[in-house]
């Protein structure tokens, strides 16, 4: 099928075009692509061929310097690319630019500047309070519902879509264990999140407002933020996590722009505690996106986490991880949070979904309570699109190799 004709309901149809960089195989060089149905548009080439002014941000081997562009130059480009692929005096140009998605390689999509992980699922949170503190009064932290509580992780083991993640190795301690042992994780776990991507940086000093979300946020994508339980339990008393995450959080290849889930904007859930005026989002738009979210373990799906059901919203995570004045960067990386509804089979760890291992999961493979090795697991999403449509993200995948 030519690429131009793009099958009706296609969640990656001109509604949607998300952003990648890609390489053919057998060459070196990586350029900017858009997605539409199964082919990926050469951007940088479309733009050169149609004489575009924006050829210089999209003939690049990364997205930052589309990112760092800019909100009038995002919607700009967006509008070009949506002309591009829909008007028919067009084709003959671009048809050759189309290369078909099955035959090119795709890298991670942006360089990873900062990296910073939240917490924003009162259903998750809830969960992990009921495993480990089954006697507290109340299952949630007296800070919870006062400030998106996150970790700094690390930028440099964020690696794209379709990348084997290394089973961890490192300290753990079983309550009963007299002293902690070395040796790899034996409780790898999964969180489903959404990655929320930085293209215009702020000044040191200089809070960013929940007004101003959309000025410095491009888009998002799907995020894995794999876990190695056993280690993270032994090290985060007193400080966060550390070794127990930062080995690897997968990305998605393909990165949507916020522009392309204007239809997908809900109200989060209501607040029950009065906000401190930084993150009080009374009066400004919808903060929440609708984005369904399905989580598969070796082609069988065990959750379907519902985002729409997060208590802060990226605006909120943005204007609280800036309040104290710290810079965002072109290319920053800031995670959701685990995803997790109030249902059972919408919880985003394996964690709350087997309940800490007390409740294995029956997969046609056989059972499990975490991870075991050569398990694949695969994340994706769509959201309400204009006209009925859906809006699909690009899966995240990730393969667990023996360390």
């Amino acid at each position: 099928m030519p690429p131009f004709d793009v099958p009706e309901g296609d969640p990656f149809g001109p509604h949607n075009l998300p952003y990648g960089v890609f390489s053919i195989p057998g060459t070196r060089e990586r350029t900017v692509g858009v997605r539409l149905g199964d082919h990926v548009l050469d951007a940088g080439a479309a733009a050169h061929a149609l004489g575009s002014p924006y050829a210089s941000l999209l003939a690049r081997p990364t997205l930052n310097p589309l990112l760092a562009a800019g909100r009038t130059t995002w919607s700009d480009v967006r509008r070009a690319l949506t002309a591009w692929v829909t008007v028919p005096s067009h084709r003959e140009t671009l048809e050759p630019l189309f290369h078909p998605l099955s035959s090119v390689t795709l890298h991670l999509p942006f360089e990873v500047a900062d990296y910073v992980d939240f917490y924003a699922s009162e259903n998750h949170a809830r969960n992990v309070g009921q495993i480990f503190r089954p006697d507290a009064a109340d299952s949630l932290t007296p800070n919870w519902k006062h400030l998106p509580i996150g970790y700094h992780g690390r930028s440099g083991t964020v690696v794209v879509s379709g990348t084997d993640v290394v089973r961890p190795s490192g300290q753990r301690k079983a309550p009963a264990d007299p002293v902690p042992v070395f040796g790899p994780s034996v409780r790898l776990d999964i969180e489903a999140e959404v990655g929320f991507v930085v293209g215009t940086p702020s000044n040191l000093g200089k809070p960013v407002a929940l007004g101003d979300f959309r000025d410095h946020v491009f888009g998002l994508c799907l995020l894995n933020d794999w876990s190695a339980r056993d280690v993270q339990a032994w090290e985060y008393v007193p400080l966060g996590p550390f070794l127990g995450k930062s080995f690897a959080t997968s990305v998605s290849a393909w990165i949507t722009p916020l522009d392309a889930l204007e239809e997908a904007r809900v109200a989060p859930p209501e607040r029950t505690h009065e906000l401190l005026p930084y993150l009080d989002d009374a009066d400004e738009e919808p903060g929440g996106y609708d984005l369904r979210i399905s989580v598969a373990i070796n082609g069988h799906t065990v959750s379907e986490p519902p985002f729409s059901t997060m208590y802060w919203t990226a605006a909120q995570q943005l204007a609280h991880m800036t309040v104290n004045g710290a810079s965002l960067r072109t290319g920053d990386l800031y995670g959701s949070g685990t995803v997790s509804g109030p249902a059972e089979r919408q919880r985003g760890s394996l964690l709350e979904l087997t309940w800490n291992g007390r409740d294995p999961l029956e997969l046609p493979d056989g059972k499990r309570t975490f991870l075991e090795d050569g398990d694949v697991v695969t994340m994706s999403a769509w959201a309400p699109g204009p006209d009925g449509t859906r809006v699909g993200l690009g899966e995240v995948t990730g393969r667990v190799v023996a360390g």
